[in-house]
């Protein structure tokens, strides 16, 4: 985590090391071995730039501000650049400067030191005691070894103990769309948008096998973007005084655009921290790829159930009574309430988000929100009653609308971050008509504004994050068997009211 915090050539050794690492799980010894080594490499090198011989000035930079015809950057912006805001230490852009206490200077090396300590400690220590006692490495990595899949409907703390154990295998492909999604929302930049893209790209797949199929190629591109992010925040040398190309004179590039674009640059810098969200999505969908493989495995399957998706052919009436899972309508116990209100009562309460994600903006955008909403609520008792995939193909178009307006909001913040200033002036019907407002921090974003007000209350996909939350979960439960009970009953409800 510290390395968004301190962007310099010899963090970026780690960085390559464990995104390679984290998706291939075959590397993850190799990388340990890789950092231990570059963390001792480090110190060293921190503990000798220390000596007093070792001098910064007398190879330190002192770079002139460029003419005004140069380039069109402001003078008092050009102050604020890393070039001519003081000299420039080359040693500072590998990693290494003049700091004192030395200890709070090398705490985080030392502490990475000891942490890559405690984790071979333990792996040896495990290995040995199995070996001693001749013992088999668990087949699941749980807290509760006696709790299986068998165990889920007998009782509420039965039901706790088994989430506790098995969450991630039974919701992690949800989880990581969750965290794709705030990805985008924290960034709303260009890495954002293809960010998106990929989301769309998974999600057409529809079919947990399909996904599964393409889910070792995803996580190739994150690995990938996080690395050659990072590589862009390290950015040149800034020590033989050269400035990137769109800071010259020729360039049409403002602040906000660089910034979007998210280039390197002296004076608006990459912001390093939203690497630590694309690294949480890495992690994750790491672990999700290896769930996949799980999910093959037979004795995985005993323990944690399967993931197979439900048929999308299944009658509920004809199906009810060979139903795996047991009925829990009748509200045997205080599990079988939960259930009652999850399986029964969620999609009219998601129906209320979708209410809500509608009517809390004012854009284009929320109209589809509205009419999604009035439609289920006029015939979504019929619905229900249909064959899964019927309920399905209706679920997932507005899932795919929910998407494409976290997609085309992330596309048009290019114009309410970076042009906001022309659109201001020229086009201020479009800022109203898409709620555009810059909502992320760090972007110039002008403030008197009688003649165009920014709905900056109304912008963001929060919201939209929000419904797409409840939609994936909607959607697990028209997928699970337990819905078939809820179908089996209002069938039977309907049949009984009509004699």
């Amino acid at each position: 985590m510290f390395l968004c915090f301190q962007v310099s050539l010899f963090n970026f050794v780690f960085l390559i090391a464990w995104a390679l690492a984290l998706p291939y799980a075959q590397f993850r010894p190799l990388a340990s071995s890789i950092c231990t080594v570059w963390t001792c490499v480090i110190i060293v090198c921190k503990m000798l730039y220390q000596l007093t011989s070792i001098d910064p000035s007398t190879f330190s930079s002192n770079c002139t501000l460029p003419r005004e015809n140069e380039t069109k950057v402001d003078l008092e912006e050009l102050k604020t650049s890393v070039l001519y805001s003081g000299p420039v230490d080359p040693a500072e852009w590998v990693g290494l400067r003049k700091s004192y206490p030395l200890l709070l200077y090398l705490r985080n090396n030392l502490l990475m030191l000891a942490i890559l300590a405690f984790e071979v400690t333990i792996y040896r220590h495990q290995e040995y005691y199995r070996c001693r006692n001749n013992l088999t490495a668990p087949v699941t990595k749980t807290i509760f070894h006696d709790i299986t899949r068998a165990h889920l409907d007998d009782g509420l703390v039965n039901c706790v103990k088994y989430f506790i154990n098995y969450f991630f295998y039974k919701f992690g492909l949800e989880t990581c769309f969750l965290l794709s999604v705030n990805v985008i929302g924290q960034r709303m930049d260009f890495y954002a948008m293809i960010h998106a893209f990929w989301l769309i790209a998974v999600l057409y797949r529809r079919r947990r096998k399909a996904i599964a199929e393409i889910w070792p190629k995803y996580c190739c591109f994150l690995a990938c973007i996080i690395t050659f992010q990072y590589f862009l925040c390290i950015g040149i040398p800034p020590a033989p005084c050269k400035d990137y190309p769109w800071r010259s004179g020729n360039a049409n590039f403002n602040s906000n655009i660089i910034k979007w674009l998210y280039f390197p640059d002296f004076i608006v810098r990459p912001n390093p921290v939203f690497l630590v969200y694309d690294f949480m999505l890495l992690l994750c969908a790491s672990l999700q790829r290896q769930t996949f493989e799980d999910e093959n495995k037979a004795a995985v399957r005993i323990m944690a159930g399967d993931n197979v998706e439900i048929c999308m052919n299944l009658e509920a009436a004809s199906f009810s009574q060979h139903n795996p899972v047991p009925d829990f309508i009748h509200c045997r116990s205080y599990l079988d309430m939960y259930k009652v209100i999850i399986f029964s009562y969620l999609f009219w309460f998601v129906l209320t988000i979708i209410f809500i994600t509608g009517t809390t903006r004012i854009s284009i955008f929320c109209m589809g929100y509205l009419v999604a909403c009035f439609y289920f609520l006029l015939f979504g008792g019929d619905l229900l009653l249909k064959p899964i995939r019927s309920i399905l193909r209706y679920w997932d178009w507005l899932i795919a609308y929910n998407v494409f307006v976290i997609t085309m909001k992330n596309i048009l913040s290019i114009g309410a971050c970076g042009y906001i200033e022309s659109l201001i002036q020229n086009s201020c019907w479009l800022i109203q008509a898409f709620s555009l407002a810059c909502t992320v921090k760090g972007y110039r974003i002008p403030t008197n504004n009688a003649d165009c007000k920014l709905p900056s209350g109304e912008a963001g996909i929060i919201w939209d994050s929000i419904c797409f939350a409840f939609l994936l979960l909607q959607r697990r439960v028209f997928m699970s068997y337990y819905f078939l009970h809820v179908v089996a009953d209002i069938k039977a409800s309907q049949i009984l009211a009509s004699r």
